[in-house]
């Protein structure tokens, strides 16, 4: 499909010289699993923290962060953290948009409806997209705010960092990556938590589908940064046309 899986070419020598550091691909010792233990709880006590116990800053750049801290740790070059250049741009767009259309009706016809019969309260919109309905400046803003802060932002820092630490406890098997994308998934969904039960059911939602694309890719970042851009900028658009409801 276009894809390449992540690999250690081209930095062999680095390996060598250093064992410590190991690429993506390489088998993970007894310690490289329980430092990623370490920084999986480490990152996880920041996203409830902040957004269940309001008691830690943001998450977002602190993950951001870390996540380039421990690359650069590992002695991954940018491209083996999710960066890679995809070989197909068109295929990473058209991927990318069809994960923002899943996201999108899978919540709207599906999840929203299904919690809302549950927990019968509406689902909180952000202050971002919320400011969006009030002039073309405002909506503007809030574009520049979703593609940066929430989709190059938390892109990197849940699928980028958290799912591929998640994975590394498991030991990168097939099993420990689908167990990552489901604990991080609801991650994702605490991360959202002023939205409430309906909204936290629905951004975990969105966390499996930009975790399902994320392995679909071959753990390449840029689809899911695009799928979530796409996918924040069709709110947007809603919400400047008044075409939906802000609550």
């Amino acid at each position: 499909m276009g894809y390449r899986e992540p690999n250690g070419e081209g930095n062999s020598t680095v390996a060598a010289a250093n064992p410590v550091r190991s690429s993506p691909k390489a088998p993970l010792s007894f310690r490289d699993r329980a430092t990623s233990l370490c920084e999986l709880v480490v990152g996880s006590f920041f996203v409830i923290g902040h957004n269940v116990f309001h008691r830690v800053p943001n998450e977002v750049p602190i993950l951001f962060a870390l996540y380039w801290i421990s690359g650069w740790i590992r002695g991954w070059p940018w491209r083996m953290a999710g960066f890679e250049r995809p070989q197909s741009w068109p295929k990473t767009w058209l991927f990318a948009a069809v994960a923002a259309a899943v996201r999108q009706m899978g919540g709207a016809f599906v999840i929203e409806p299904l919690a809302s019969h549950i927990w019968h309260t509406p689902e909180h919109v952000s202050s971002v997209l919320k400011s969006s309905a009030l002039d073309w400046r405002h909506a503007l803003l809030s574009l520049l705010i979703v593609w940066s802060f929430a989709a190059f932002g938390e892109e990197t820092g849940y699928r980028g960092y958290l799912l591929t630490r998640s994975a590394d406890v498991g030991g990168r098997s097939r099993l420990a990556y689908v167990t990552a994308v489901v604990y991080v998934a609801l991650l994702f969904g605490l991360g959202h938590f002023y939205k409430g039960p309906v909204g936290i059911a629905d951004s975990t939602f969105s966390g499996l589908v930009l975790g399902g694309l994320y392995l679909f890719t071959g753990r390449n970042l840029w689809a899911c940064i695009l799928a979530h851009g796409l996918s924040d900028t069709f709110a947007v658009v809603v919400i400047f046309l008044r075409l939906g409801d802000v609550s």
